[in-house]
């Protein structure tokens, strides 16, 4: 992580001044400007070398059709690092935006996540991004298992927070109604309180008495058999799945004017999944998370700023945020984002 203390305290106000003109005008800061705008107290030459510092030390560089500066990832990272500490509150009239979007009565939570992710976008002018509960570690609190057809079966877990997860199962020949009865009792008094995962990878232990029930038999063996796939986590509504905001918003950014970059961009909205492991690692972080330019492991988001919070619904944690390019407002987008997954967080069960 780079260290902001290698810093003097003109070097860290030219800094700032040097990132919030960039920010807000996608052109290189000149001494000039930053002595008029921001009344640093020393002359523009005096700006000058102390840009030139910070350009040995890597936190500026300089284009060469430019006599300004442009901040570098070390830059962005030492701005952001300090702006933790000191959050920036939200406008009322964002928040209560925010709010009332967010609180439509008996909304699925998809529905939900998919708002709360484009009105981020709207809000900060980046791309919404949201990831539903990770259910991996719900604990199931019951199973129910409903025909559909002599060959189908619907299996509905509802598990602890109020998530619903439902499964086909396919079978095949008709159930008789007392085995469907009977292996529905049979699946909730081995399986109700385990998580997804301990089911997924124990229920053919958790079963195994059971299976000599003669006229049940063949039902429960597709639980034992099928483990893998009707208990898998990653299947359950939202897991891993990337909801989006709208992309036209970010793609009316300067940066994205290069070809090479607009492609970059459609690539990650067309293929959603892209994202999935990148949100999934910033949400095992507590609390607000972000990750600059070529600090993701991904090739494919060096040219991009992910900024995301956890949020909880009852027991599990999801993941809300946006993704902008690394010339992005900080404070605006740090507040807003940090807002929201508090939000979610008191309106989910």
């Amino acid at each position: 992580m780079n260290r902001v203390e290698e810093l003097s305290t003109r070097e860290r106000r030219v800094l700032e001044a040097v990132i919030q003109t960039y920010v807000q005008t996608a052109e290189p800061a000149g001494s000039r400007t930053l002595s008029r705008l921001f009344g640093l107290g020393v002359s523009p030459a005096t700006i000058r070398n102390t840009m030139s510092d910070l350009e040995e030390k890597g936190f500026l560089f300089h284009p060469h059709t430019s006599a300004g500066r442009v901040p570098t990832n070390k830059a962005y990272r030492a701005y952001v690092d300090g702006l933790i500490d000191r959050p920036t509150p939200v406008a009322l009239a964002e928040g209560n935006h925010l709010a009332e979007v967010l609180s439509a009565h008996d909304s699925p939570i998809e529905t939900i996540l998919r708002r709360a992710a484009q009105s981020l976008g709207i809000l900060t002018q980046e791309l919404g991004v949201a990831m539903g509960p990770r259910l991996a570690t719900s604990l199931l609190r019951s199973l129910d298992l409903v025909r559909v057809s002599d060959e189908r079966l619907l299996m509905v877990l509802a598990l602890e927070g109020g998530a619903v997860r439902t499964v086909f199962v396919e079978v095949a020949g008709s159930i008789a109604e007392t085995a469907l009865a009977e292996v529905t009792k049979v699946l909730n008094e081995r399986l109700a309180g385990l998580t997804l995962e301990e089911i997924r990878t124990s229920v053919g232990q958790r079963l195994r008495d059971t299976i000599a029930v003669h006229h049940a038999r063949e039902l429960l063996n597709i639980f034992v058999q099928e483990a893998e796939a009707l208990f898998d986590e990653k299947m359950a509504l939202g897991e891993d799945r990337v909801l989006l905001g709208q992309a036209a918003v970010l793609a009316e950014q300067p940066e994205f004017a290069a070809a090479d970059r607009m492609r970059r961009l459609i690539e990650l909205t067309d293929r959603p999944q892209a994202l999935a492991d990148a949100l999934r690692k910033r949400g095992e972080t507590s609390g607000i998370s972000i990750t600059i330019g070529t600090e993701h492991a991904d090739e494919r988001l060096r040219d991009f700023t992910v900024v995301t919070a956890e949020y909880r619904a009852g027991s599990l944690a999801g993941v809300i945020g946006v993704i902008g390019p690394t010339r992005m407002p900080y404070e605006k987008v740090i507040s807003l984002v940090n807002h929201t997954s508090q939000l979610l967080t008191e309106l989910l069960p």
